[in-house]
């Protein structure tokens, strides 16, 4: 099946496909307001093509691109934001002031993902990132806003993935765009029209206590939609924030079962975050072949599993 590069909503939405690892993996989100445009998330340097060639598509001039805005910088969803800045001469980036500095200075962003994948294989998944201009940076503390075009949008300070973490709220069209806060939904696990949430507890910031209070934030606005970048829109929030939250404490109590079992801690979270998502994905009704599902949380699984063993020893160092 043909995955299109471009999904359109209602309000001048549309979810462009940043291409990363695999189709329908990461979404970078556009909004359009009577033609000045706003960008939020930006996957890699690799994603920025298909960004401009959607706007090509479109009809729309990369001078009319205002924003490029960062829920959090982490680099499947900051990793592009130097070629943006490239691409789109009049554009500001917008991100949370924890993580303006390294957007302007991106050497310690750099070396630390080049200490977990090495700088070949850096190289191949994220390419070449720059250091952007303080003056085009705009920073974004909790419960400011941008105008795009007379178009509110406000910034609320969301941590508990990352303590550099917004999610931003677009009243106009009633819904939050997340990045990771509100967890992850792949489309390929929607059963009709239901989608299947879970959270994501990457390194090496989670904090259970903190995402679980931004999700009560989000949920105080009575959204209708949530623009995730892992994978664009979903909606039933009220539903899934009840999931978000059960699972967060399973993700909590599976590391800390781990901790009592001593020996193979991280294979031993895995394992269990394996079996927990496999269960409540069948429970969700999903008749996928369990290879195929498999594949799908494979990078999920690996990295959630790493989020909560390195929570596990900080948590562990704070009480010694």
């Amino acid at each position: 099946m043909t995955v299109p590069l471009v999904t359109d909503y209602a309000h001048g939405i549309s979810a462009i496909d940043a291409q990363f690892h695999r189709p329908r993996r990461a979404a970078i989100h556009l909004i359009v307001e009577h033609g000045r445009m706003a960008l939020v998330d930006t996957g890699t340097t690799f994603s920025v093509p298909g960004v401009v060639k959607a706007l090509e598509e479109k009809n729309l001039a990369i001078e009319d691109v205002d924003y490029v805005i960062l829920t959090h910088i982490h680099l499947d969803h900051a990793g592009g934001a130097s070629a943006c800045m490239h691409h789109f001469p009049n554009a500001r980036l917008v991100v949370h002031p924890r993580g303006a500095r390294h957007m302007a200075g991106p050497d310690k962003l750099i070396a630390g993902a080049i200490a977990v994948y090495g700088e070949a294989e850096f190289k191949r998944v994220y390419g070449e990132i720059f250091p952007i201009d303080k003056k085009r940076i705009i920073e974004a503390p909790d419960e400011s806003r941008i105008d795009l075009n007379g178009r509110s949008l406000l910034f609320i300070d969301t941590p508990g993935h990352a303590r550099h973490h917004n999610c931003i709220y677009d009243e106009k069209s009633n819904s939050f765009f997340t990045g990771d806060t509100f967890g992850v939904s792949y489309r390929e696990l929607d059963v009709d029209n239901m989608e299947f949430v879970f959270p994501t507890t990457t390194p090496v910031q989670f904090d259970p206590v903190a995402a679980h209070e931004s999700i009560d934030r989000i949920m105080r606005f009575n959204p209708e939609f949530a623009f995730l970048t892992h994978y664009s829109r979903i909606s039933h929030l009220a539903r899934h924030a009840e999931s978000m939250h059960n699972l967060i404490d399973e993700h909590v109590q599976i590391a800390r079962n781990a901790e009592a079992s001593g020996t193979g801690r991280f294979t031993a979270i895995s394992s269990a975050l394996e079996t927990l998502l496999l269960q409540r994905i069948r429970e969700h009704g999903c008749q996928l072949p369990q290879e195929e599902i498999t594949c799908l949380l494979n990078s999920d699984i690996r990295l959630n599993s790493m989020g909560l063993d390195h929570w596990l020893s900080q948590s562990t160092r704070a009480v010694d």
